[in-house]
């Protein structure tokens, strides 16, 4: 059996997915196929790879490819983990809304950097769709891990006309902190239904070793915890007012909604420093950098370590190689994906985009039906999804006034800025990406005209919450900051 990775570059990310793999005995003979557009990461994730399968005197095989259709040939899983543009594109998306006064700590979901990151990534999700339908298994399954994650996946099942599943961990790191915060001895002792969309979905049934546990318990732990009542605060707040708590990082679910990053000198009082996922202005921008610094540095060590014996690696909770062998093996598979409502979640439109329960067997996905969420929920989840429906269209067309609108409807941003600065924004980041949205390749002149007779005025500043990124050699004086990328070595 062959599985495919696009964007197998993401070096950490990649190793992490096959050796969860091959913790399934039944999974132990597959052909990885590994494409990226990068020889050079493509040969250290390769070296890895290959040692872990050989230390453990497996008969896997791995290939790699900067040819998709070589990699795609025959695949019948394919695994997304691109970043359309990289870091130099993903600077844009997080430095260009500053000068309008848009401060966001990801940038990659919705808000101006997510949404114009969908306009990186459909395009390309596009081209992957063809070439799976021409090389792939018939009814190969796509599997993608690649942010926008609603746009991209409505992209892939609409017009690519793929099946197609996405998948983020946000929902099982909500469930540990949960966890964590009630006192449970193990994770897995607390149960939950999670639904709504992608980094805006909510645990509306929690049941702790089958006591249900409600809102009033839930907040006032939160609020006597000695550190997450401080890191937390957007969470809690959000928890107090909506009687349901977010899977989505404070950081993440502050730039979803337009209260809490709209005013710079508040932005401080809501989030936290500690680490980036709190809520540090362009926070996963700056760890993305020092990740990928310090793992070209430190890749000697990281081959050094590889050929870890699988039973002393503790398989990640990450959503595929469980799917993977349900659907190989029959052992089913309880878990979250993003996928069409289709009636699932009664109030939000069916043709969205949602992230919720489900299970998976031989004969593939099924979700948990007839589910309702709390009116403000599915308020906020409605807003987004109207800014991701538009997002898509404008990206299938190349739509600019689309596309402006698309923007201007988010919540953030228009809580942030006027109709005119929206239109000035998306015009400069549409000529700073441009080399990335062929689908706008008319459009970048006119907007280059249009910039350079606009007045509105921009700022030259650095953020509410910013933090220089730190160099190799300062990330090795940092304890924390060494187990932090040691952990997660992902390559964007």
């Amino acid at each position: 059996m062959r599985i495919a990775f696009i964007g197998a570059g993401s070096v950490g990310f990649t190793q992490k997915l096959v050796r969860d793999i091959l913790t399934v005995s039944e999974l132990q003979e597959t052909e990885f196929f590994l494409q990226d557009i990068s020889k050079e990461n493509l040969e250290m994730v390769k070296k890895l790879l290959e040692k872990d399968i050989s230390a453990n005197g497996l008969s896997a095989k791995v290939l790699s490819t900067t040819v998709r259709a070589e990699a795609l040939a025959g695949a019948k899983y394919v695994i997304n983990c691109s970043r359309i543009g990289g870091l130099e594109a993903f600077r844009h998306d997080i430095e260009i809304p500053l000068k309008y006064g848009v401060d966001q700590c990801v940038g990659d979901t919705v808000c101006a950097g997510g949404i114009l990151y969908g306009q990186r990534s459909i395009p390309a999700i596009l081209d992957f769709c063809e070439d799976i339908r021409s090389y792939s298994e018939t009814d190969a399954l796509f599997l993608n891990y690649a942010n926008p994650m609603a746009m991209n996946t409505w992209a892939a099942l609409d017009y690519g006309k793929v099946n197609t599943i996405g998948l983020c961990h946000g929902v099982q790191g909500g469930a540990k902190l949960i966890s964590e915060v009630l006192g449970a001895e193990d994770p897995k002792d607390l149960e939950y239904v999670c639904s709504g969309i992608n980094h805006m979905t909510w645990y509306i049934k929690l049941k702790l070793r089958g006591r249900s546990i409600e809102r009033a318990e839930l907040l006032e732990a939160f609020r006597k915890h000695p550190k997450y009542s401080n890191q937390e605060k957007v969470r809690i707040d959000v928890l107090e007012r909506f009687g349901v708590f977010s899977t989505e990082s404070n950081g993440h679910l502050s730039e979803y909604l337009p209260w809490y990053r709209k005013r710079p000198e508040e932005i401080n009082s809501w989030i936290d420093l500690s680490d980036w996922i709190h809520g540090e202005t362009g926070g996963y921008l700056r760890v993305c950098t020092e990740r990928r610094n310090w793992f070209e540095d430190d890749f000697p060590r990281w081959l050094d370590q590889a050929g870890l014996p699988l039973e002393q690696y503790e398989r990640s909770t990450e959503h595929c190689s469980y799917i993977i062998e349900a659907q190989e093996t029959g052992r089913v598979y309880r878990g979250h994906f993003n996928t069409k409502n289709n009636g699932v979640i009664k109030n939000l439109p069916d043709e969205c985009i949602i992230e919720s329960t489900g299970f998976v067997d031989l004969f593939g996905m099924h979700m948990a039906s007839g589910i309702e969420l709390p009116m403000g929920c599915a308020s906020a989840c409605r807003t987004s999804i109207d800014v991701q429906r538009m997002s898509v269209e404008a990206a299938m067309k190349g739509d600019v006034e689309l596309l402006k609108l698309a923007v201007l409807h988010d919540p953030l941003v228009g809580a942030v800025c006027s109709p005119e600065e929206v239109w000035a924004m998306v015009d400069e980041m549409l000529i700073a990406q441009a080399q990335w949205l062929p689908q706008y390749e008319e459009a970048i002149e006119p907007a280059r005209q249009r910039l350079s007779k606009n007045t509105v005025k921009t700022r030259t500043w650095a953020g509410a919450a910013r933090k220089k990124v730190r160099n190799v050699a300062e990330l090795k004086e940092d304890v924390h900051a060494s187990l932090m990328v040691e952990d997660d070595a992902f390559q964007p």
